[in-house]
């Protein structure tokens, strides 16, 4: 009972020193904080269809954020969601329009594309790191920009929806037989796919002998060598099924609220969602709890404008505040991790 209480503090502070912080900035720049706090909860839980989209913002978060976790356990950084979440779509959308199969054919296949997708581009990275020493946060991150150029150029050639006009790219619309859900970006489906990977996610992690072997070779790289472990290959695994993760989510974008591939589509959310796999230390419960919290967060910003003159970018410093006091707790854990491991080798 304890080390539970202990682990929900750790969880829960963080939030609510930068929900605390932020208040004093609103009181202090003249906002009604009250006003504030009443119009985010209109937005989120409250209001009509707000929780709905709190749904809708939660599903990629929590994708995303079980795959980081899957990374992380095994020690490595992988910050490249936001790439694996555009190449999964792309795939997503490729085989949507182009296989002229009947839609309960093409549906999983679909699917399946988009998860493939995500699964090689997160391969990429795995493989620089294991064969080259390649440092993961710099080519997760270059991925990440490869891959929104190479969005950019399907959404202007090959699958451009040519009735578009101004700044804005889209491909094609996918066909209605097709869509997992409609344009509020919730479904049964749609919830579905996130219990059923929530539950997927936690067997590997808690369940299987890879999950077990993960956090061995994670914690103490040196025993795991010395017991026989293949960390090279366990850490390829964790990238391939990291970006499998991720590549869903970018296939529930294209076939649910989207329903196409579009250029500067959820620009940050797979870094949000590393941060709401931090704030959920790194356990399926807990960043079940803390997607639901951002894509509250994130339903609250896009409804606030409606009833309250704080602008948008007010949320962001809350958002902004808790990536800053968990990250900065995430690199003490990390480097005490790594001074651990020295003494023992």
């Amino acid at each position: 009972m304890t080390s539970v209480l202990h682990q929900f503090v750790r969880i829960t502070l963080p939030v609510a020193l930068a929900i605390l912080i932020s208040a004093g900035i609103f009181a202090a720049s003249g906002f009604d904080v009250g006003n504030v706090l009443s119009g985010v909860l209109d937005g989120a839980i409250t209001g009509p269809g707000a929780f709905i989209q709190t749904l809708r913002w939660s599903t990629p978060l929590l994708l995303i954020a079980l795959g980081f976790m899957i990374t992380y356990r095994t020690g490595e950084f992988n910050i490249g969601a936001q790439g694996q979440l555009m190449m999964g779509g792309t795939a997503t959308v490729a085989v949507a329009l182009l296989v002229p199969l009947p839609p309960a054919i093409v549906l999983p296949l679909a699917l399946a594309a988009g998860i493939a997708g995500g699964a090689l581009w997160s391969t990429v990275a795995g493989l620089l790191k294991l064969r080259f020493g390649t440092d993961e946060v710099i080519s997760t991150l270059m991925l990440n920009f490869i891959a929104a150029l190479f969005v950019q150029w399907i959404t202007t050639g090959p699958l451009k929806d040519d009735s578009v006009r101004g700044d804005s790219a889209f491909t094609v619309k996918v066909a209605d037989g097709l869509r997992l859900s409609g344009g509020t970006g919730f479904s049964w489906a749609l919830l579905g796919v996130a219990v059923t990977a929530a539950l997927v996610a936690w067997y590997l992690a808690e369940r299987s002998s890879f999950g077990r072997k993960s956090r061995l070779v994670g914690s103490n790289p040196v025993a795991a060598s010395w017991q026989g472990l293949k960390i090279n290959r366990l850490r390829a695994l964790t990238y391939l099924f990291a970006g499998a993760f991720a590549g869903l989510a970018g296939a529930t974008e294209v076939l649910g609220p989207n329903g196409r591939l579009m250029t500067g589509a959820t620009p940050s959310i797979g870094f949000t969602a590393i941060i709401v796999a931090i704030v959920g230390m790194a356990s399926v419960p807990g960043i079940v709890v803390a997607a639901l919290f951002f894509g509250a967060l994130q339903a609250a910003i896009l409804f606030l404008p409606i009833v309250s003159d704080l602008p948008t970018s007010g949320l962001h410093i809350v958002e902004g505040l808790i990536g800053l006091l968990v990250t900065a707790r995430f690199i003490a854990m990390r480097q005490r991790r790594k001074a651990q491991t020295a003494e023992e080798s």
